[in-house]
């Protein structure tokens, strides 16, 4: 199993960015798949979960509204597509299958500052 995040960098407040998750070594299409995000001297917080088939999301209230997440099951991919970035939103960002497969992808960093 492997999850393999990019698509981080630094962005002004306000800004956007789309991050972007290649996993393998397992059927991709039967589970469902998170992102998850770590600020600096903080714990993990759940982002937004995507059910196998894209037919049901959720995102936690910090990101309602601004942060989109899918997936492609023919790539075998899933994205966070983040808008209206606030400093808040720094964090490193991991794509996880923590419950069934406990798989965790090694992350990518977002920086919200001007």
């Amino acid at each position: 199993v492997q999850l393999v995040e990019s698509g981080g960098d630094l962005v002004q407040p306000g800004g956007s960015l789309r991050l972007s998750c290649a996993a393998s070594g397992f059927t991709f299409s039967q589970y469902w798949m998170y992102w998850v995000r770590q600020a600096p001297g903080k714990g993990l917080e759940w982002v937004s979960v995507i059910s196998s088939g894209s037919g049901r999301t959720a995102s936690a209230d910090s990101v309602k509204g601004r942060f989109t997440i899918s997936r492609d099951n023919t790539k075998n991919v899933l994205y966070l597509q983040m808008n209206s970035l606030k400093p808040e939103d720094t964090a490193v960002y991991y794509c996880a299958c923590p419950h069934a497969l406990d798989a965790w992808g090694q992350g990518t960093q977002v920086t919200v500052s001007s």
